[in-house]
C-alpha cells in the first residue's frame, strides 16, 4: 500500500481564476493586433516610441486589458488660468437670502420681522444701546474718575522726579539738571506716551547741593527747599497752543496795550514819589 502511494502522481494545483472589472469591449482580445503602417508618418513614430518604453513580459505573464477604467481617468486639460475663467469652487459661495419680496420668497408672509412696530419697517432701524427712549445702559452705570473713566484729565502731564533722587545721583555743585541730563544718569527712563512730557521736579527729600536746574514745573515744596539751598531755578517755556491768526493779532494788541498801561502806571509812580517825599 506504501508503494502504490509513492508511486501515485502528485496533485496538479488548481489554476486561479483573474477576475476584472466589467469593460464595454464585446470579443476576443487576441485578435486585436497592431498595425504595422500607418497613412500617417507622426502617429506612427509615437507608436514606435511608446513601444520601446513598455516594459517587456514574459511569455507567460497575463497581460490584463480594461479599456473601461482608462477610461474613468480624464486626462487633464492644458487650460490656463485666464481672467475670463476664474471662478470659485462650487458651493463656496452662496447667495444672500433676500427677504421681503413675497410670499413666494420662503419666508412666509412678514418675513421673521413680526407684524408691527419700529424693526417691522424699511430704514436702519433703531441704533446701538437704544431703549425704546428710557435710561440706556450706559448712562445708568456709575463712572470712574481720571484715566480709569476713561477721561483725558487723568493722564499724566508730567515726568516726576524727587529731590532725594537728585541727591543719591552724585551730581557735583553747580552741575545742570535738566531732562536730558536726568536720562543719561539713568534717573528716569519714560517710554511711549511720556518720551514727549516735559520734567516737574518734586520736594520729596532734600537737596545740599546748588545746582542749575532747569524744569517745566516746580511743586511749591521743592521750589521752597531749592530756593533756601541756594539753587537756581529756571522755569522752561511750555508749548504754545496753536490759534487762529485773528485771535493771535488780537491777543498780541491787547498785550501791547496792556504793557502801555503798565509802563504809564509806573512812570506816574515814579514822578510822584519825589514829590511825595
Amino acid at each position: 500500500m506504501a508503494a502504490i502511494l509513492s508511486l501515485s502522481s502528485p496533485p496538479t494545483p488548481t489554476p486561479r481564476l483573474l477576475r476584472l472589472p466589467a469593460s464595454p469591449f464585446k470579443g476576443n482580445t487576441s485578435s486585436i493586433r497592431p498595425t504595422t503602417s500607418s497613412p500617417f508618418p507622426s502617429l506612427s513614430a509615437s507608436r514606435s516610441r511608446r513601444e520601446a518604453e513598455r516594459p517587456s513580459f514574459s511569455p507567460s505573464t497575463p497581460i490584463v486589458i480594461c479599456r473601461a477604467a482608462a477610461a474613468a481617468v480624464a486626462p487633464p486639460t492644458g487650460e490656463r488660468f485666464r481672467l475670463n475663467n476664474l471662478a470659485p469652487q462650487p458651493g463656496s459661495r452662496k447667495r444672500n437670502k433676500r427677504k421681503g419680496r413675497g410670499i413666494a420668497a420662503g419666508q412666509g408672509n412678514s418675513c421673521g420681522f413680526g407684524m408691527r412696530g419700529q424693526k417691522s419697517r424699511s430704514g436702519p432701524g433703531v441704533r446701538k444701546g437704544f431703549e425704546g427712549g428710557q435710561m440706556p445702559l450706559y448712562r445708568r452705570i456709575p463712572k470712574l474718575r481720571g484715566i480709569a473713566g476713561g477721561m483725558h484729565a487723568g493722564l499724566p502731564k508730567f515726568v516726576p522726579i524727587n529731590l532725594k533722587d537728585i541727591e543719591d545721583a552724585g551730581f557735583r555743585e553747580g552741575d545742570e539738571i535738566s531732562l536730558e541730563s536726568l536720562k543719561s544718569k539713568g534717573l528716569i527712563k519714560p517710554s511711549g506716551r511720556e518720551r514727549k512730557l516735559p520734567l516737574k521736579i518734586l520736594g520729596d527729600g532734600d537737596l545740599s547741593l546748588k545746582l542749575n536746574i532747569k524744569a517745566r514745573a516746580f511743586s511749591k515744596a521743592a521750589r521752597e527747599k531749592l530756593e533756601a539751598a541756594g539753587c537756581t531755578l529756571t522755569v522752561l517755556p511750555g508749548r504754545k497752543k496753536w490759534v487762529k491768526p485773528s485771535v493771535a493779532k488780537n491777543l498780541a494788541r491787547a498785550e501791547e496795550y496792556f504793557a502801555k498801561k503798565r509802563a504809564a502806571a509806573a512812570a506816574a509812580n515814579g514822578g510822584a514819589d519825589p514829590v511825595t517825599m
